[in-house]
């Protein structure tokens, strides 16, 4: 944090453009570099190197839609009631930059908070996954090469307590942006909120996909099975409440099951989804599951640990499918962060819709039909932050906000270019001439 505060002054003194043009650098570097940001992602996940090349691609993306933003870091003139009086805005950098990321995707997770903090005119330190120290060390190394100068980003190590606990405390960090679970993210508030810090915060999601009885079926299972399973269902948007029409139930249900039956975990390019991120996850996915069955649910298909030859010495779950758990059981409500989906039966468009908003969180949702009315009206009701029509409960772009309601974040958004309203603070501004002094 000292470093951090000692670099800021002359960090901020450098035009946004100047900054931006550093962090192309950067951004360049790092897809010159796929390949081996790709091998550390892979070695510290576990996920395949196809998906983590993607995951890295994703980063580059970030890092080169900011960069451009330093052309584009608007403010705001207007007209004043005084005369010969300019009123405008323009954003100032907040200071320090606290930065506690997720080991889901962890280069694209440096990258989505990364960028836009330094863009802004802020240092930063950036509390890494334990999971995942090295992935933050690479991207730390690859600023560092380019010229940014020492001190404007900073990689601290450590488990929560002892690295992210401090930094959150510190009263030299001006903000900080967390993403993480709902547990951790209000000890964070109570802490950081007590000092008056600003807080950003993305926290996850219970995310409905709703078919309906219009729906393409290959579609719409196909987006339903990639939403709740790929990454190993480890996406704060992935879709863990399958959410279906009666009258096409049950032939969703006999496909989804194919489709689940055909999946094979590991760690190589032909494989589809990979372990989850430490055993800890592991045995509480695995719990919940079994609490759902004895409060009633049903497994469809898997439901524990894989145990075979092959995956037992990994923390692999299986893709899991579960139907009858009500709307309130805990498997209905909580976050698992896991290859594991509900399907819930229901007998028309307000019942869909009704379920789909009863959650605590408002992240994601989709829906698969092809009335433009009932889609329209979907967007227009469902309580979330994102929203699709025909497609996946996941899939933002850089260029695009992205955040949720309630139980799922703070209100603020950290990609698009409301991004930059989290890492910077407005300042107005008016000047006052007078024509006879000319």
């Amino acid at each position: 944090v000292l470093a951090a505060s000692r670099a800021q002054p002359e960090w901020a003194a450098m035009t946004p453009v100047a900054r931006g043009d550093l962090l192309r650098e950067a951004a360049l570097l790092m897809r010159e570099r796929r390949e081996q940001f790709a091998e550390i992602v892979s070695l510290e996940t576990g996920k395949s190197r196809k998906d983590a090349l993607g995951e890295t691609g994703a980063a580059v993306e970030m890092g080169l839609f900011v960069a451009g933003e330093g052309r584009r870091f608007y403010g705001k003139t207007t007209t004043s009631a005084v005369l010969h009086r300019t009123a405008l805005v323009v954003r100032q950098p907040l200071g320090v930059a606290g930065l506690i990321i997720a080991a889901n995707t962890p280069v694209a997770n440096v990258a989505w908070k990364a960028y836009p903090a330094l863009l802004c005119g802020n240092t930063a330190v950036m509390k890494a996954s334990e999971d995942t120290p090295a992935t933050a060390w690479a991207v730390a190394k690859a600023f560092d090469e380019v010229g940014i100068p020492p001190g404007v980003f900073n990689v601290v190590q450590g488990f929560g307590t002892e690295a992210g606990a401090p930094l959150v405390e510190h009263p030299d960090v001006d903000l900080i942006s967390f993403t993480g679970s709902c547990g951790v993210g209000r000890q964070i508030q109570a802490t950081a909120g007590a000092r008056l810090a600003k807080v950003c915060m993305e926290l996850g999601g219970k995310n409905p996909l709703i078919i309906c009885d219009d729906a393409d079926l290959d579609r719409a299972v196909t987006a339903a099975a990639l939403s709740a399973f790929s990454n190993a269902g480890q996406r704060c948007a992935s879709g863990s409440r399958l959410i279906v029409f009666d009258a096409v139930y049950d032939r969703v249900r006999e496909r989804l099951l194919e489709y689940t039956r055909g999946l094979t975990l590991g760690s190589g390019d032909e494989d589809d989804l990979g372990p989850v991120i430490n055993e800890r996850q592991l045995d509480t996915m695995v719990a919940a599951v079994d609490r759902a069955r004895q409060g009633g649910a049903t497994v469809l298909i898997g439901g524990g640990r894989m145990s075979d030859d092959e995956h037992r010495n990994g923390f692999y779950m299986m893709p899991t499918l579960l139907e009858g758990a009500s709307a309130t059981d805990e498997i209905s409500q909580a976050e698992l962060f896991g290859p594991i989906a509900c399907l819930y039966r229901v007998a028309d468009f307000e019942e869909a819709l009704a379920l789909a908003n009863a959650s605590p969180f408002g992240l994601t949702a989709a829906i698969h039909t092809a009335n433009i009315d009932r889609g329209m009206t979907f967007l227009s009701r469902i309580k979330s932050g994102v929203a699709s029509i025909n497609g996946a409960t996941y899939g933002s772009e850089p260029h695009m906000p992205f955040g949720g309601l309630r139980q799922s974040g703070t209100g603020w958004r950290e990609a698009g270019t409301e991004a930059l309203d989290v890492y910077s603070d407005w300042k107005t501004i008016y000047i006052n001439a007078d024509p006879a002094a000319v």
